[in-house]
């Protein structure tokens, strides 16, 4: 065992220092981080001054959470840990719809509505037909499937962000598929947005040049009984942040053409098939 620290045996000295009796799990992963951290000091010769800065910019960061906003789950979708997470937490068969991030506007509880239903409840923004099916992997239709649906509005803001402007629940609704598996709903073409940046991350983000945009998107949660449920969006095709998304979420296989619809109250359709993995 080694009893002092030095810069060629650190790592051994840390991990040697964990009870025998701890967690194996937690075992692991401390012995892990311990490694990598470490390496990445040594690589980059971290001297005293990008320490402290380390240190400051972590302190802000814990600083700025509230109930409201939680800047740790934004550095971490920022800097593509929370989809390396999600992608290996939900490897799925070919043919199954992918995963991608929860993000921070999910509200549960939103009203069940009817199929052919708007969840658009002020009247804003460019009108969408959302339509499509809810399959298993051999393409039969799931019966009594929910989809939990929210997106932003015209301005690119959820409900959340602007109480008393948009009335509770704006763009969001929660529906239930019949015999044929299929989904219908109007809302509005989603925008683009930028995600907060007034804090450490934002800062962050124009200190290494990354703009702070999402691609327009909407999300959806799906499930059925002995399914697994899916948590992803669907992100409008063409839109200029696609490959430059900056919280990394967008997969090739959720973009979709949004078709514009001629001489109707309804402005576009988007069409999507949600297939299910079975448990």
């Amino acid at each position: 065992m080694n009893k002092y620290l030095s810069e060629f045996n650190s790592v051994e000295t840390v991990n040697e220092r964990m009870s025998a009796g701890i967690d194996p799990r937690l075992r692991k992963v401390m012995e892990s981080l311990v490694r990598h951290l470490h390496a990445f000091i040594r690589d980059v010769e971290l001297n005293e001054a990008e320490w402290f800065t380390a240190i400051e910019f972590l302190t802000r960061t814990g600083k700025i959470c509230s109930n409201e906003r939680q800047e740790f789950i934004l550095l971490s979708d920022v800097l593509g840990v929370s989809m390396l997470v999600d992608a290996i937490n939900y490897r799925r068969p070919a043919g199954a719809t992918d995963n991608t991030v929860l993000g921070p506007f999910h509200v549960a509880g939103s009203p069940e509505r009817a199929m052919g239903d708007s969840i658009n409840l002020d009247g804003k923004g460019e009108t969408c037909l959302f339509e499509g099916r809810v399959l298993d992997i051999s393409g039969n239709p799931i019966a009594g499937a929910s989809l939990d649906v929210w997106s932003d509005n015209h301005d690119g803001y959820y409900d959340v962000q602007q109480p008393g402007i948009q009335p509770p629940f704006n763009n969001r609704g929660y529906f239930r598929t019949g015999p044929d598996g299929r989904y219908r709903f109007r809302g509005i073409k989603p925008v683009s947005y930028p995600i907060p940046h007034d804090g450490p991350v934002g800062q962050m983000l124009k200190a290494v040049g990354r703009h702070p945009n999402r691609p327009a998107h909407v999300h959806f949660l799906v499930g059925a009984d002995g399914y697994e449920r899916v948590c992803t969006h669907i992100f409008v095709a063409g839109d200029p942040y696609l490959e430059s998304d900056a919280v990394f979420g967008v997969k090739e296989s959720l973009v979709v053409a949004f078709e514009a619809i001629e001489g109707a109250d309804t402005k576009w359709k988007a069409n999507f098939d949600f297939v299910l993995k079975a448990l």
